[in-house]
């Protein structure tokens, strides 16, 4: 087989999560938004181990988890607790779903 022949192009809308039928996409996409805002401002200020858990109000599990992006167990409320207590102010932009793809 031909390696080129194997290749499938496809249309992207920009929104790969919804791209890929994946459930739940647009809060898939804001938790992982949320987490690599938080792992950036804690990369940033250099905060590890017991200072970067009383920074967040994360235990060490839950802060591990966020660091490798294993989101299933957090809310975007929770994430968005974490990254008001990191003194980051979140906003939601909502737009018609037609105007959105």
């Amino acid at each position: 087989m031909n390696k080129e022949t194997d290749l499938e192009i496809m249309a992207t809308t920009g929104r790969p999560h919804h791209d890929l039928g994946l459930p739940n996409a647009d809060v898939s996409i804001m938790k992982a938004r949320l987490a690599a805002d938080i792992i950036e401002i804690l990369n940033r200020r250099g905060l590890k181990g017991a200072a970067a858990c009383e920074a967040t109000g994360l235990d060490t599990a839950d802060l591990s988890r966020v660091r490798n992006a294993d989101l299933k167990r957090f809310t975007v409320d929770k994430l968005t607790t974490v990254a008001n207590n990191l003194g980051r102010h979140v906003e939601l932009n909502i737009t018609n779903a037609d105007r959105a793809a």
